[in-house]
């Protein structure tokens, strides 16, 4: 019995040091890899949690839906998008340093932002236009949608053995002295 326990006990260390651990992208880990947009764009993203996004759909709207799903709520189309914990992500652009546009399907105008936040010591978040109580207001695939406060907290992963396992080539020239 007790070889048993010991075999599983190695199986499952065994297993757990194969598979990738996710760690939140800081702003700390973004300036001690010193990593360009470059770089940046090869790294595979997670998200933390989930993210639930809605709008209303007025009659006014597109008469089909494109993307996410369609509900009927107390008689109003709602529009709901979807990004389940763990979806992975790249990133498209950043606009302005520490701000990532995370795309999270292959469609160019559907991202996120996402941007380091100091209450949380540097971690990359969710951002919104605008943050209310309860609600914020987010720009996806040229739509205004809104979104839960909660989900604000909803920040980048990476897989940091792969993100370090990067190829970087990169020469230091010795300088050049006058003969």
């Amino acid at each position: 019995m007790n070889k048993i326990y010991v075999f599983v006990v190695l199986l499952a260390f065994l297993l757990s040091s194969c598979s990738s651990r996710l760690t939140p992208f800081t702003q700390r880990m973004y300036d001690d890899f010193t990593w360009t947009q470059n770089d940046l764009k090869r790294i595979q993203f997670y998200v933390s949690k989930d993210i639930r996004l809605w709008r209303d759909i007025s009659t006014n709207d597109e008469s089909y839906i494109k993307e996410g799903k369609v509900r009927l709520v107390n008689g109003r189309n709602i529009e709901e998008v979807i990004i389940k914990k763990g979806t992975p992500g790249v990133l498209l652009f950043a606009p302005k340093e520490n701000r990532f546009a995370i795309g999270f399907d292959d469609k160019e105008d559907n991202f996120l932002m996402f941007g380091p936040n100091k209450k949380s010591n540097g971690k990359y978040h969710l951002l919104a236009k605008e943050w209310g109580r309860s609600t914020g207001k987010i720009t996806y695939n040229g739509q205004t949608y809104n979104v839960s406060s909660d989900d604000a907290y909803a920040g980048l992963m990476i897989d940091i053995k792969s993100a370090r396992k990067q190829n970087y080539h990169s020469t230091r020239p010795d300088g050049r002295k006058v003969r």
